[in-house]
């Protein structure tokens, strides 16, 4: 792809075309207008653009259709290796591994709290 605008459009194309992605970024604009205002951002030669919120919607519609181009473009322009997508069932099985992790750290702390301050209290006491 030549273009964030290549990228876009061929995000736009994987979400199901201009008609669906337009919707849900202007919910409030009929169908065919939403189109339109689109179609007017995707075009270079015209002065309308998506702004950043809008570009990281079609970028998460696309993503949620297993098209990963948007991502892939921009990480390649800035010089990074090609990112690996996180399945959300591996995100939440790490999520609860850390969960799990946490809970434990803080037992243990709260042990320790109860042995030092029952240390601090003999002390007091004598």
């Amino acid at each position: 792809m030549e273009s964030i605008n290549d990228v876009l459009i061929a995000c736009v194309k994987a979400c199901g075309g201009s008609k669906q992605v337009g919707a849900a970024l202007w919910p409030e604009k009929a169908p065919d207008a939403a189109q339109r205002a689109l179609l007017d951002c995707l075009n270079e030669d015209r002065p309308a653009k998506l702004s950043p919120e809008q570009v990281m919607l079609v970028l998460r519609l696309s993503r949620a259709r297993g098209c990963h181009v948007g991502v892939e473009y921009i990480t390649s322009e800035l010089g990074y290796t090609v990112p690996i997508p996180v399945e959300p069932k591996d995100e939440v099985a790490e999520l609860q591994r850390q969960f799990i992790e946490a809970v434990r750290v803080q037992s243990t702390l709260a042990e320790r709290i109860e042995r030092a301050a029952g240390r601090v209290t003999v002390r007091a006491v004598a």
